[in-house]
């Protein structure tokens, strides 16, 4: 005796497949650009967190010891700093831009060491 599919009983055809797969292909474009955004924000956010962090550092060093430290590792091993940030556009602790003091030396300020320019504001990150 012969077996007798239902419609149902078969699965899909390969239309609703195309279908079910086009459909998703397309939401996945349009959820892309938003998320490439928001890395982008999230970037942004610890690096501004970053260099916050490391000028109050600089000035903390500047006022217990009446001097700007000579780098940025001086603060690592001088316990002002855990370790030094990794740079989120550059991924690199090595490629902060140290801005010395004219007058003392030793570092006053820190720079990103990336040549991007920010997508939202349209400022190079070096200049933050």
């Amino acid at each position: 005796m012969a077996h007798s599919l239902k419609r149902s009983d078969r699965g899909f055809t390969i239309l609703e497949l195309m279908i079910v797969v086009s459909i998703a292909g397309i939401l996945v474009m349009l959820a892309e650009p938003s998320f490439v955004g928001a890395v982008v924000k999230a970037r942004e956010a610890v690096l501004k967190q970053d260099l916050f962090t490391m000028r109050d550092v600089i000035d903390q060093y500047k006022a217990d010891r009446g001097k700007y430290p000579p780098t940025l590792v001086e603060l690592k091993e001088a316990g002002y700093l855990k370790r030094v940030p990794v740079d989120p556009f550059t991924k690199s602790e090595t490629s902060w831009q140290e801005i010395p003091d004219q007058a003392d030396g030793g570092v006053f300020d820190v720079h990103s060491g990336s040549d991007l320019v920010s997508p939202l504001d349209g400022t190079p990150y070096n200049q933050w």
